[in-house]
């Protein structure tokens, strides 16, 4: 019972602390990251522990499912040069970075293994940066350049990690060995995922049951990753491609009343995975501590310091770096931008510099280090050490930077929303042009009142249960959903207000017992 007991209380406490950040404005992840640190030091507390090849597919797979379910392609594609060299390029250099000082601390520390360290320590977490991002309207591209670089840095850092582990367990790798291995992997990932996102919808949409078409969206996950993973590919890839072509073509067949239990137990999935993997790592801390000489733990303490602080330079360098140079090439005439908003000022460079909070994954990969890698203590040390010193450093000065910054939002998704709402309604109304009925006349009435506050009330839309349940409201709702599909097909908006009038749309459904 006492591990029952356990749970429990450590899962009402992170609600708990998740409801005090909310109310004083900071990221959650920083709470669970300070309450895991000091429950390795609560006595008999619990000694928990997990596989480690069972912690990537655990934590990570349905969290990066998640995000990637959500991600616009059309942003992505619009910032492919910010997010592309932020998951390259800074992956790539705080991973050397990190490495060379780990290298310098400890002598004797091989240096694949200091590799491991770099690459763990190496890529940004979302959460937290979404956490704070959503209480301030900072501008929309900054937004999407972070979900961009969250979603894609985990596999560019993890390749570079299964690398290291793997010259560890090898003693000699030869560039030459696993080069294209790696290239068929990563070819491989891609192919793999978007043929499972073709194959596995087919098996979705025969379950018609919300419990049970959930649990079977759990499973495919952990089955897409455990399957790429046994096949020598990239499970982040393969999970990155499968969740966003899934995401293409799911609202669609997906009604509103599997899709909207749906979200809400994936949403309270992933914020249960965050406090398990603070736990869990937290919780590897205090043996760690406990074994270490007075003097070896104040030795490790600056060790993390370094870390840290090299971790937080790199980016601040690379996005200054990247910020300035692009900069002096336009006012030079050498590099001539479609956008001129591809550019971000100074000050959103510092903001994206700032957002690098580190979180989940690398907690993860930390703990999924094999149980004889050398050095495993210290690397799970700093890991947490990072993780634990971004988010309260990071976390805790992001929102009163951006608000000294004074950093607007010019609002283009409520703009997209407003357009995505005159189009489906007038759609609907379309619909059920031809049908003479009172009801009928009714629901004109209704949309053409939504129509007349389009531009007045961006946020408002249809008012539910107005009109009892009947086919027509649904007819009308059909015919606006496929208005909006077809609008995000063509990029005219992007899925942040396509998700927007989805949600508008599933509660009309629902009210109309659909």
């Amino acid at each position: 019972m006492s591990t029952f007991e356990w749970i429990i209380g450590l899962l009402l406490g992170a609600v708990a602390l998740s409801a005090l950040a909310r109310r004083i404005k900071i990221p959650y992840p920083t709470f669970l990251a300070i309450g895991g640190a000091l429950l390795a030091f609560v006595p008999s507390s619990p000694s928990w522990t997990l596989e480690p090849d069972l912690a990537l597919a655990l934590f990570v797979a349905p969290v990066l499912l998640d995000a990637a379910f959500d991600t616009s392609l059309r942003d992505l594609r619009r910032n492919w040069v910010p997010v592309s060299t932020l998951v390259v390029v800074a992956v790539g250099f705080t991973t050397v970075a990190v490495a060379a000082v780990a290298h310098w601390l400890i002598p004797d520390m091989p240096w694949a293994a200091a590799v491991a360290l770099g690459a763990i320590v190496a890529p940004p977490d979302a959460a937290a940066a979404v956490a704070i991002l959503s209480q301030v309207k900072l501008p929309h591209r900054i937004v999407k350049i972070l979900e961009g670089e969250s979603l894609l840095n985990d596999a560019s850092a993890l390749l570079i990690y299964r690398i290291a582990v793997l010259a560890i367990a090898t003693e000699h790798l030869k560039w030459s060995e696993f080069a294209p291995t790696i290239v068929l992997a990563l070819v491989g990932s891609v192919v793999a995922g978007y043929a499972a996102a073709r194959v596995i919808p087919f098996f979705l949409m025969r379950i018609t049951e919300a419990p049970s078409a959930i649990i079977v969206q759990f499973a495919t996950t952990f089955m897409v990753w455990i399957a790429a993973e046994h096949f020598g590919l990239s499970g982040i890839l393969t999970i990155v491609v499968y969740a966003i072509t899934m995401a293409r073509a799911a609202p669609a067949r997906m009604p509103a009343r599997l899709r909207v239990p749906s979200y809400a137990v994936w949403e309270t999935m992933v914020f249960v995975l965050n406090v398990l993997a603070f736990i869990l790592i937290g919780l590897q801390v205090g043996p760690i501590w406990t074994r270490l000489d007075e003097a070896v733990r104040w030795e490790y303490c600056a060790a993390a310091a370094c870390i840290l602080l090299t971790v937080i330079l790199v980016r601040l360098l690379w996005v200054t770096f990247y910020g300035s140079t692009l900069r002096v090439l336009i006012a030079k005439g050498i590099y001539h931008p479609a956008d001129p908003k591809v550019v971000s000022t100074g000050k959103g460079g510092l903001i994206v510099a700032w957002c690098g909070m580190r979180g989940l994954v690398t907690l993860a990969t930390a703990y999924a280090l094999p149980e004889h890698f050398p050095y495993r203590d210290f690397i799970q040390f700093m890991a947490f050490a990072v993780v634990l010193g971004s988010l309260v450093i990071q976390g805790l000065t992001l929102r009163p930077l951006i608000l000294l910054l004074g950093l607007r939002d010019d609002d283009p998704v409520g703009t997209e929303v407003a357009r995505a709402r005159a189009v489906a309604y007038r759609a609907a109304l379309d619909a059920i042009d031809d049908d003479p009925s009172e009801e009928a006349e009714i629901l004109r009435l209704e949309y053409n009142a939504v129509l007349m506050r389009v531009d007045d009330d961006p946020k408002g839309g249809i008012s539910n249960g107005e009109l009892p349940a009947d086919p027509l409201r649904r007819r009308a709702i059909d015919a606006a959903r496929k208005a909006i599909f077809d609008l995000r097909t063509t990029e005219v908006i992007g899925d942040d207000a396509f998700h927007r009038i989805e949600e508008e749309l599933d509660r009309a459904e629902l009210s109309a017992g659909g």
